[in-house]
């Protein structure tokens, strides 16, 4: 086999390649020009309606409550806010097994 041959077929391989591609998107072309585009919707379900409506809900309360904040610190300032050992003890103990659990 000589050399020349073998460049010969590669060009020729190159070339109908090259044509093939044309063709496909000619024909591609054709296709999406000739072809009604299908109308996209989204729909949402009552359930995801629910929650974006309460994501909006939530989105509207604010970050701290001012009036929980005054009445704590009224109270600690008169001295008549008291911190129950056994009921922190309780929320320690609780919220460990939950993240043990979890």
């Amino acid at each position: 086999m000589k050399v020349t041959e073998t460049r010969n077929q590669i060009n020729e391989l190159i070339q109908q390649q090259k044509a093939g591609e044309k063709a496909s998107q000619s024909r591609d072309g054709r296709q999406v020009s000739g072809a009604a585009t299908p109308e996209e919707r989204v729909t949402l379900s009552e359930r995801a309606k629910e929650i974006q409506q309460a994501r909006q809900a939530l989105s509207e309360l604010p970050d701290v409550r001012e009036e929980k904040v005054a009445e704590l610190k009224a109270r600690i300032e008169d001295g008549t806010y008291r911190v129950d050992g056994e009921k922190v003890a309780e929320k320690i103990v609780g919220e460990s097994l939950l993240d043990i659990l979890a």
